[in-house]
């Protein structure tokens, strides 16, 4: 609860920032917010659901991200012609779900069992003898996966700006181009995260991570190595949407590495620490790309999929439902 009111709160203020340092510490406490409530609903999530049900689930809570941001491109659209200002007030609506949660949402057995007699672990725990391992392997993926992954999101609406067919438009054509590139890339991981979901019932959740990493690095090498036009380009993005389901897996591949008591800590650490490393390699690339241009720095972003790819292989199997409580199987 109180995470989902720190993200909306902040992102509704931000409506009233009056400088971009304001709005910078505006978007700062309402990002601490949507990293605690990542990190929070996965393990509650990773608790609630049954074993053999949790791939599905990871694809529709994922599926759920990506409906929310073409929400946000409807609103952009509702709001069309008013300052840009006022969709910060749209994300105060999260808020109403704490009401929701307060009343339906109970604490979990697993946890509740757990802490029970036992005392709270500190974040240094993470990086104790039984567990320091996975804590860095979950590191370096998501350091290194999120940076190659948000590079690509954040720098692909400058690329199809500079596509031929779309440099010559003016500026309502070529926003409304970028919209549409986001949402062909929206509707690819829909479809990804129900892939990715099939794919983990199939092989388990390290080989379909594996696999998925590989297929996001040759989409998007192959988009930005060689020069499409629009209509290719479209194809491509919604391609590289699909290989995005794989970080739908980790909502509910993460936590379960961790003890009971750490999993929340454990992949919230982990994925926000990961989100860190990827907004400085999302300002590498774009200092980068200066020196030459946005393709060749996004063909050198995906290759930092291939080592994400390999150390998705050492991570242990997640730990069973029978398994004793704070456990970790390596």
């Amino acid at each position: 609860m109180l995470t989902i009111l720190t993200y909306a709160c902040f992102t509704g203020l931000s409506y009233f920032a009056q400088n971009w340092q304001q709005l910078a510490l505006c978007r700062f406490l309402s990002a601490l917010g949507i990293g605690g409530e990542w990190a929070v609903g996965a393990s509650l999530l990773s608790e609630t659901w049954p074993k053999n049900w949790r791939p599905w689930i990871a694809a529709v809570l994922q599926s759920a991200v990506n409906c929310g941001v073409l929400l946000a491109c409807l609103a952009g659209w509702l709001l069309a012609g008013r300052e840009p200002k006022f969709l910060f007030l749209v994300g105060i609506l999260p808020a109403l779900l704490t009401l929701w949660i307060r009343k339906a949402v109970p604490e979990t057995e697993t946890w509740e069992a757990a802490r029970e007699g036992q005392p709270v672990p500190k974040i240094s725990e993470l990086f104790g003898a039984k567990v320091a391992g996975v804590t860095w392997r979950v590191l370096m993926i998501c350091g290194v996966g999120l940076t190659a992954h948000w590079a690509f999101l954040f720098w692909q609406a400058k690329y199809v700006k500079l596509l031929p067919a779309v440099a010559s438009l003016d500026k309502t054509g070529k926003d409304a181009v970028v919209a549409a590139a986001l949402m062909w890339i929206m509707f690819g991981s829909i479809l990804g995260n129900f892939i990715a979901g099939g794919l983990a019932k199939w092989m388990g959740y390290r080989k379909t991570i594996f696999s998925m990493f590989l297929a996001y690095f040759a989409c998007m090498f192959v988009a930005f190595h060689w020069d499409w036009d629009w209509a290719e380009t479209k194809v491509w993005f919604f391609l590289i949407g699909a290989c995005q389901g794989v970080f739908g897996l980790f909502t509910m591949c993460l936590p379960p590495l961790f003890p009971v008591l750490l999993r929340t800590t454990g992949a919230g650490f982990c994925y926000n620490i990961g989100r860190i490393i990827a907004a400085g390699g999302t300002v590498f690339f774009g200092i980068y790309q200066k020196d030459l241009n946005v393709p060749a720095a996004m063909e050198l972003a995906s290759f930092m999929f291939i080592p994400a790819a390999f150390i998705s292989l050492l991570l242990p199997d997640p730990v069973e439902e029978t398994a004793p409580i704070g456990q970790v199987v390596d």
